[in-house]
């Protein structure tokens, strides 16, 4: 008996096999990198179809690049699959298909929501660090095409509601990205099977500014910043101090004394270590304790979870140094900055749009942390391949957008006209 588990293990590990599907084989499904089919020997047409989300589906094949689906592995039983197949293939040579084929043409193919919930979703949670908020970002974008088949959203509609987000103020670059998310999405259906072709293919990006105006912090505003925490910190230790006066009152159990760390929470350390490094939102979100060395002052940003896919590493300042030093003796578990559930922190959009408020500092987005890393490096001398090499740009052209920051070279070269 093991040997015949050993042996269907084997056959699995191949991709597009042929062998007698039984219910012992069914349990030794397993989710792959690529979508692969198992082939019935039993039954001529039947097959199983095991996408990268781990859905498996009974498929019924009637000619070269002629199949349908049957049902879902485990919503359908073997017997059923194995009658339906012989049934559809009946039809295909009574008719030319089988007569749910021209039923599945309109109603096979999932919807978007469908899609996502069955698919993508259990794929890109396995794949992709961000990938809570970028599910979530996508389907906030494209709620009003969520209830439509994939191969019902084309590239018409795709610019419609394009027109319809610049109408309403989105920024270019903005609806770039929202494109971009979609694209990974149908380019995964395409993948899988799901769609013939991509239907962004013909849907061209937005040219945008690539040396538009920079937003960075002003001395006066970095000043305002650094305060606002200062205060933030004391109002969040005064509300701890009142609120263990209560519990002492009440013979209660006191929470911890928040004078006595370094930090009240996460959010200083966390703009801090964000100004200085220039570090992206996500990256530092992702780090872990095992990318600080403390011994070398430096940080690695491991290409797994850097946009560009490449691994840098970026130099601790003083300041940088003591904050995560302090930090570390408060926090517990291997994230740099954990969620209160100890996982990894996946936003601070609250705290963050109170901070801004209460330093009075307009028009800032937390990206805009990096920005001022960059700019200040660049109006202190910096050469730009330095700047880029910190960012982490693949490209020195993103880090152009800066040079107008640093010295007046091009001030110089038209003095010469």
């Amino acid at each position: 008996m093991g040997d015949m588990v050993h042996s269907s293990v084997t056959l699995l590990s191949r991709l597009n096999m042929k062998t007698k599907i039984t219910g012992r084989l069914l349990t030794t499904l397993v989710a792959r990198e690529k979508t692969y089919r198992v082939h019935d020997t039993a039954q001529p047409g039947l097959s199983i179809r095991v996408m990268p989300s781990g859905h498996a589906s009974y498929m019924v094949t009637w000619a070269r690049n002629k199949a349908i689906t049957l049902g879902r592995v485990g919503k359908m039983t073997l017997d059923q699959a194995r009658t339906e197949a012989a049934q559809c293939l009946a039809e295909a040579h009574a008719h030319g298909e089988p007569l749910a084929a021209s039923q599945q043409k309109m109603i096979g193919i999932s919807t978007l929501d469908s899609f996502l919930a069955d698919h993508y979703e259990p794929w890109v949670k396995a794949h992709q660090q961000d990938a809570l908020n970028s599910i979530r970002a996508t389907r906030k974008s494209f709620a009003d095409l969520l209830s439509l088949r994939l191969d019902e959203i084309d590239a018409r509609r795709i610019e419609q509601l394009r027109a319809a987000w610049l109408t309403a103020g989105l920024a270019p670059a903005s609806a770039n990205r929202n494109l971009n998310r979609l694209g990974g999405v149908m380019s995964r259906a395409v993948e899988w099977g799901v769609l013939d072709a991509h239907p962004l293919a013909k849907v061209k990006r937005l040219k945008i500014d690539m040396q538009g105006r920079v937003r960075y912090l002003s001395t006066d505003e970095e000043l305002a910043l650094r305060k606002a925490m200062d205060d933030r910190e004391e109002a969040i230790r005064s509300e701890r101090d009142n609120a263990n006066k209560w519990r002492a009152d009440r013979k209660k159990e006191k929470m911890i004394d928040l004078r006595s760390l370094a930090f009240a929470d996460h959010l200083k350390p966390l703009v801090i270590v964000s100004l200085r490094t220039g570090m992206r939102q996500g990256e530092v979100f992702n780090l872990t304790w095992s990318d600080i060395n403390f011994q070398n002052k430096v940080i690695t940003v491991e290409g797994s979870t850097s946009k560009s896919g490449q691994t840098r590493h970026v130099p601790m300042t003083d300041e940088v140094f003591d904050v995560l030093t302090k930090w570390k003796k408060q926090v517990n578990g291997d994230f740099v900055f954990p969620s209160k559930e100890g996982k990894r922190l996946d936003n601070v959009k609250k705290s963050w749009a109170g901070l801004l408020k209460l330093a009075g500092v307009e028009e800032f987005r937390w990206h805009d942390l990096r920005h001022t890393f960059a700019s200040h490096l660049v109006m202190k001398g910096a050469h730009l391949n330095t700047v880029r090499v910190l960012l982490g740009h693949s490209d020195l052209k993103m880090t152009l957008r800066y040079a107008h920051l640093g010295s007046d070279d091009t001030a110089a070269a038209v003095a010469l006209l």
